[in-house]
């Protein structure tokens, strides 16, 4: 769950209060659209007063982007036996988030929104890009550790983290949520199979550098 806003003192959060509130936000975005949502609409159907929404919160984008990211903190990467069905089973379960009402009317409303508020599309980074790039980090490292994947250090292993997050996640959210095609275990299968040649490069087997290192 997120940390309370610094410097703001009081009793313990409520585990329980936080998680009412994350999910009648989520609920009243589907019901209402992020131009309509107040934090009136949230404590209403969360049950709890204002002034307990402003003690965690400091207004509706703070708000919105934790009850997006509460989503994807649920994304998980079990071990498959190879990168390449670790790879098959995040992208199903990523495309399975996104096609429930809830996720998809946040993340595109706190997207669309961040194109005109710097303050919000640096909390979405912190709050859900730069965590959800742990599953990039758990994967490669497994990867790597099957000699799938060559070893990398420092500032070319931080650049192809980003770009493997960046690959997956922009060509998921693209087809599931702007193109509205389906992504199945077909269309999983061939994107699979595409990354994973970028991913070795020319030489198959993980000996050499990856040809998204120098990217």
């Amino acid at each position: 769950m997120r940390n309370p806003s610094p410097g703001r003192t009081g009793r313990p959060r409520s585990a329980a209060a936080d998680a009412a509130i994350l999910a009648a936000t989520r609920d009243a975005l589907v019901d209402l659209g992020w131009s309509k949502l107040t934090m009136g609409d949230v404590s209403a159907r969360a049950g709890v007063a204002k002034t307990t929404l402003y003690r965690r919160w400091a207004g509706k984008n703070e708000l919105v982007v934790d009850a997006v990211a509460e989503l994807f903190d649920s994304l998980e990467l079990p071990d498959r036996g190879s990168l390449e069905a670790d790879i098959e089973y995040v992208v199903l379960q990523f495309a399975g988030l996104l096609r429930r009402p809830e996720a998809r009317t946040a993340l595109m409303a706190v997207v669309a929104e961040s194109t005109r508020d710097d303050a919000l599309r640096d909390r979405i980074r912190s709050a859900i890009v730069d965590r959800q790039k742990r599953l990039v980090v758990l994967g490669r490292e497994r990867a790597q550790a099957r000699g799938e994947l060559p070893h990398e250090e420092g500032e070319v292993a931080g650049h192809t983290t980003d770009l493997i997050f960046d690959v997956i996640a922009g060509t998921v959210v693209h087809r599931a949520l702007v193109s509205s095609e389906p992504v199945d275990e077909l269309w999983v299968g061939m994107f699979t199979t595409l990354l994973m040649h970028g991913l070795r490069g020319p030489n198959a087997g993980g000996a050499g550098e990856s040809s998204l290192a120098g990217v």
